[in-house]
């Protein structure tokens, strides 16, 4: 049996095609955090994303877990999503560098939707708090339970370091070394983040226009083909 030219062409398309579709599905399957700088001691702010629904269900709800050695979060306010906070009491109180006892935490975080998330939309929220001083190298894990019309998505699952990764990963950042002027390095960090989503972005877009180019050289190579195809149906009809 043997295959034509055009058969091969297409088949190759299709797989190519499913490829580059389910690659960046399977690429943001889980909730992911994101920050500009996990220097301990730094303050910075924690980006998650929701990519999707429970099983195709629209979300309702989105409660971020907080560790216990982070005191205190601020939220950013969503459009459409209510915003509140969970405070637990601390087992031991502590001084907050200004001459206030802190006896209570940030337990959790919750955001409510106004009206059902669909599934297929992606957003994001943002925790604005200050990283631990103390926990240099150590994973902090912020565990979020997604509610939905019909069901939930409990992300809680620790990853274990040279294991398989769980079904429902925790979103979690490891902490790096502290530097001499955290606040100073914490923008410097931003900065450098900043110039390398904005190198990415020209990447992206010179990507994009070269893509066009391409495009249209095709287009313009496939209208010749039509045109010399059907110059030639003519001649041989004559």
């Amino acid at each position: 049996m043997k295959f034509t030219t055009p058969i091969f062409a297409a088949t190759a398309l299709t797989i190519g095609a499913a490829l580059a579709l389910t690659s960046p599905l399977a690429a943001s399957a889980h909730i992911a955090v994101d920050a500009p700088t996990t220097a301990a001691g730094a303050y910075t702010v924690l980006t998650f994303a929701l990519p999707h629904g429970c099983d195709a269900s629209s979300t309702t709800s989105v409660s971020i877990g907080i560790p216990e050695n982070i005191a205190s979060v601020t939220p950013t306010v969503n459009a459409g999503w209510g915003v509140s906070e969970t405070a637990v009491d601390l087992a031991t109180p502590i001084d907050d560098g200004e001459g206030n006892t802190i006896t209570t935490r940030t337990g959790a975080v919750l955001y409510t939707a106004d009206t059902p998330f669909p599934d297929g939309l992606r957003t994001t929220f943002a925790l604005s708090l200050q990283l631990p001083a103390d926990a240099e190298g150590e994973t902090l894990e912020f565990p979020v339970l997604q509610t939905c019309e019909a069901g939930e998505t409990n992300w809680n699952e620790p990853t274990v370091a040279g294991g398989n990764e769980p079904a429902h990963p925790a979103p979690a950042i490891t902490v790096t070394a502290a530097t001499e002027d955290e606040h100073g390095h914490a923008e410097a960090e931003a900065t450098d983040t900043h110039d390398e989503d904005a190198a990415t972005t020209a990447t992206a877009s010179s990507d994009d226009v070269l893509a066009r180019v391409l495009g249209a050289g095709g287009l313009v190579v496939g209208a010749v083909g039509i045109v010399l195809a059907v110059t030639a149906r003519r001649k041989q009809s004559v």
